[in-house]
């Protein structure tokens, strides 16, 4: 009898493991971190028996021998896989920011692909209603901002989950900047958007799987039946690279763990006039516009800020603002990424931009409200507030955020 395709795969990727080499060489001498997959899978997926099963997930849902999950787990006939779930950007990456890949049959596996990209309420239920699916894994890399959409995709998905009677599964990843500490003003609600849903800090410093259980315990109207595959091996204090792990682009913008360390407060670009790098090779760390010379760098490092230098940079985006021209900025270089807060360094440099370009504004729409959770950052430095004056601003509620934070983390 000739042996099914599925056997033939299965064997394959057995083999594929069995003979390649360990990242032992790779991850830190003191420990091996293990992935909430990694465990599923070596648990035999235990977890996922008898349920049909759907993944939401994007390119980043990988092993450490850069295999697909979705593709090792159509291989073994241990898990019915029967539907995936594409977020922003698609569940193979192939749009740009604010695109997703529609409804289609994935040609590497012939599995359906769903979009759930600006779905939430009762049409995402509806989708995982059509789909077929018992259980819902969530299994996709974040970078530790609140404005990041990827953890409301989890927060919707686990909302639609519920509604249509669905078990959740989180299998977790690292938090790439590590989750030492929560950082920056949290969200008001009244300025609720796919950049932020629910009153959480603009750097949670905390896994997928923690802001699952913190979404189950404080924020949905109905918690949905929830479970969480932790890591084993990880840290508080890991950065991405302690993890031994591939670093795959989470969006097209995030091309390395470095964009990561810095976008949670660069990001607040978005809401100005300024360029935040999108279009270069270093979105994020290079941010600039027509005009600005080197008094900005200048300013910046005036302020002193940890861990970070400040250098005058001239670059040309080829997308996105100020497309094909030559514009003046800063490019920043954390050489202490411990001692340095990337919340901060965003207010800093917005602060001193706003003085030292005359040409500084506010995008029309006020979008900087929108990711920074209030009026609060915006109106502040309109009225001449230095750096150390807004930080102080959102103290009291982030220590609020810490404490019910606090309840929720699985690591320590």
């Amino acid at each position: 009898m000739r042996p099914s395709r599925r056997a033939v795969l299965t064997a394959a990727a057995s083999a594929a493991v069995a003979t390649a080499p360990t990242a032992a060489a790779a991850a830190p001498p003191h420990h091996r971190l293990s992935t909430g997959f990694e465990r599923l899978a070596r648990d035999g997926y235990a977890l996922l028996a008898g349920q049909k099963t759907g993944v939401v997930t994007n390119p980043t849902g990988i092993t450490r021998e850069a295999r697909h999950i979705v593709d090792v787990m159509h291989a073994d006939d241990r898990v019915e896989l029967t539907a995936v779930f594409g977020p922003e950007h698609g569940f193979r990456g192939t749009a740009q920011a604010g695109g997703s890949e529609g409804r289609y049959d994935d040609p590497a596996t012939g599995l359906p692909v769903y979009d759930t990209y600006l779905k939430s309420g009762r049409p995402l239920a509806d989708v995982f209603t059509a789909s077929g699916v018992d259980t819902v894994v969530f299994d996709i890399q974040d970078v530790g901002a609140r404005f990041y959409t990827y953890i409301w995709t989890l927060y919707d998905c686990m909302e639609a989950a519920q509604l249509a009677g669905k078990r959740f599964v989180v299998l977790d990843r690292p938090n790439p900047v590590t989750g030492r500490a929560a950082l920056g003003p949290v969200l008001h609600r009244e300025f609720a958007t796919f950049v932020g849903r629910q009153p959480i800090s603009q750097a949670h410093g905390m896994t997928v799987a923690e802001l699952a259980r913190l979404f189950n315990g404080e924020f949905l109207t109905e918690p949905v039946p929830l479970e969480t595959v932790p890591m084993s091996g990880w840290r508080r204090s890991d950065f991405y690279d302690a993890s031994g792990l591939p670093w795959v682009p989470p969006s097209p913008n995030m091309p390395t763990p470095e964009t990561a360390l810095v976008y949670s407060g660069t990001c607040l670009f978005e809401g100005t006039n300024l360029s935040e790098g999108r279009g270069t090779t270093r979105p994020f760390e290079l941010l600039g516009a027509e005009g600005i010379g080197r008094s900005w760098a200048a300013a910046a490092n005036e302020l002193a800020l940890p861990g970070v230098r400040f250098r005058e940079a001239y670059f040309a985006p080829t997308f996105s603002k100020f497309q094909g021209k030559t514009i003046g900025g800063v490019q920043l270089h954390v050489h202490d990424r411990v001692a340095f807060d990337p919340v901060r360094t965003g207010i800093g440099l917005l602060v001193t931009a706003k003085r030292a370009w005359s040409g500084f504004a506010w995008r029309p729409d006020h979008w900087i409200d929108r990711l920074t959770g209030s009026t609060r950052v915006r109106t502040m430095i309109d009225a001449g507030a230095d750096t150390d004056e807004v930080v102080a601003g959102w103290q009291e509620e982030l220590a609020a955020f810490r404490r019910t934070r606090r309840k929720y983390l699985l690591y320590r």
